[in-house]
């Protein structure tokens, strides 16, 4: 989903870079001094699920680099957030000896100034490394689908030279290869995979004992029919069709015979037996043994579908994850193909689908794209950004700044149990004081009596006094006031 292989276009687009002059083949090797970390990405305190060494606001998103200059002032509001780039061995040592760490350098050299926590996604591409001819070409970046490397020393050298030069910029989380259950990204069998990961883990932990390895992301589709089919083996048939309807509301059709529509047992069962659906079924349950193993440290998680979608997603993670492995969604979206309906209402989605992750326990949110790009390869705004392709700030970049100030070092807390049928949503707990992100659960309008000192608003804006209390409809509002989450919310009507 993202666009890796511009490592040499970022190069070129911030050229007054010291870090550009630096040396692009072996003899230029040598890694950067050691960071200074920045206030803004300092851990976050105390919020549940979360450990000391991840990131302290988890709304962010990924950007194309190649625009670095016209996104700059937005990113600067989501600090403490974590983005991540992907990379390939192919595109870094084009000739077997001869790596070019330039592009990559100059990201992790701008992420930190950001305060921006930067993980890498390390693929392998087809290549010299790799033996065989790609048969997936995309985009300008002509990336291609992963093989396995011919040599595993080989590939564990190079993966122990990214830890060891990208550990001193902060990054310490290492994805391995992107969705894997798909041929455009990995050419090699699930059994394979396993035994890259495995390869890669081993290097990883021994040349940074900080650091944790992190799964492919499962693709978001694939996530889908992952959770109907574990309601189907479970002789849910019912919950499974409701949830694969709930899940794929905006999918059915966009690929064929893969995401058909779903109306009983038969269909659902030849939707779960397709070729392609039952390959990524297998890539998903090679992952899930990876966790359990505990050769990948952190599941990383793929979501482009209507919110709705959420809560089945969330039910399906807590399930099939094991105890204490740390969940984020480093790839998040809004897929709708037709692209219609009114600016303000797909950023409301977008607040929603961000909120009922991050209070379902997912620790860290990549919006993606920031802003999508208009010359795509599928002619339209596919997949909706945070902000226009020049840079400017629509509603829904306006909102995700708003709730990155709100989650920024505080706790999440979901909502009282005594609320949660009327009300949807997520308190952020800084201090004494709480910031609730609300919605109704219904049709019918909620109201939050006024409490002392409160204010109030749209999400984005400038908050005003809640003397007279909040009206909740089913478009999220802003309410902060210097009381716990449950005395706000312990007279609701």
């Amino acid at each position: 989903m993202s666009r890796p292989g511009r490592l040499r276009a970022v190069a070129t687009a911030v050229a007054a870079t010291l870090l550009l002059t630096a040396g692009c083949t072996a003899g230029g090797d040598d890694p950067p001094p050691a960071a200074t970390p920045t206030a803004a990405a300092a851990p976050g305190a105390g919020t549940p699920g979360r450990t000391a060494d991840q990131v302290s606001n988890p709304f962010g998103a990924h950007w194309d680099w190649s625009r670095y200059q016209q996104f700059e002032p937005y990113l600067r509001r989501l600090a403490g957030s974590a983005t991540y780039e992907e990379i390939s061995w192919c595109e870094i040592e084009r000739t077997s000896g001869q790596v070019d760490w330039a592009g990559l350098d100059e990201i992790a050299s701008r992420s930190r100034e950001l305060g921006i926590t930067l993980h890498l996604k390390i693929r392998t591409g087809v290549c010299w490394a790799t033996g065989g001819t790609a048969r997936y070409t995309r985009g300008t970046a002509n990336k291609t689908e992963s093989a396995m490397p011919t040599d595993l020393g080989a590939y564990q050298r190079f993966v122990r030279s990214v830890v060891q030069r990208y550990g001193p910029y902060g990054v310490r989380e290492y994805a391995i290869e992107n969705e894997v259950n798909a041929p455009s990204y990995w050419a090699g069998s699930p059994e394979d995979y396993a035994r890259l990961v495995r390869a890669a883990a081993e290097t990883i932990r021994a040349t940074d004992p900080k650091a944790r390895v992190v799964d492919s992301g499962i693709s978001s589709v694939a996530y889908g029919m992952g959770v109907a089919d574990r309601l189907v083996r479970a002789g849910r048939v019912p919950e499974a069709i409701a949830a694969y309807q709930a899940y794929f509301q905006r999918r059915v059709g966009t690929r064929g015979q893969q995401i058909p529509a779903v109306t009983g047992e038969a269909q659902l069962r030849r939707a779960l037996g397709t070729e392609t659906n039952s390959r990524s079924l297998r890539f998903l349950a090679v992952t899930e043994s990876l966790l359990t193993d505990r050769t990948v440290d952190v599941r990383q998680v793929h979501f482009y579908e209507h919110f709705s979608g959420v809560a089945p997603l969330l039910d399906y993670l807590r399930a099939t994850t094991p105890p204490g492995v740390p969940i984020q969604a480093w790839e998040v979206g809004q897929f709708w193909r037709d692209g219609d309906g009114d600016p303000a209402s797909r950023a409301a989605e977008m607040v929603k689908t961000v909120t009922l992750l991050v209070a379902g326990g997912i620790g860290e949110i990549s919006w993606l794209p920031l802003a999508y790009n208009p010359n795509n390869a599928a002619g339209s705004e596919v997949r909706y950004g945070l902000l226009d392709p020049d840079g400017a700030e629509r509603d829904a970049g306006r909102m995700l700044a708003a709730l990155a100030d709100a989650a920024r070092d505080a706790t999440v807390t979901p909502l009282p149990a005594p609320v949660a049928g009327r009300l949807h949503g997520v308190a952020f707990v800084r201090g004494g004081s709480s910031t609730l992100v609300l919605w109704s659960a219904s049709n019918r309008p909620v109201t939050v009596p006024a409490t002392p000192g409160g204010r109030t608003g749209a999400v984005g804006s400038p908050l005003g006094a809640a003397g007279g209390g909040t009206t909740v409809t089913d478009v999220p509002v802003l309410l902060r006031a210097d009381q716990p989450v449950d005395r706000i919310l312990a007279t609701v009507r």
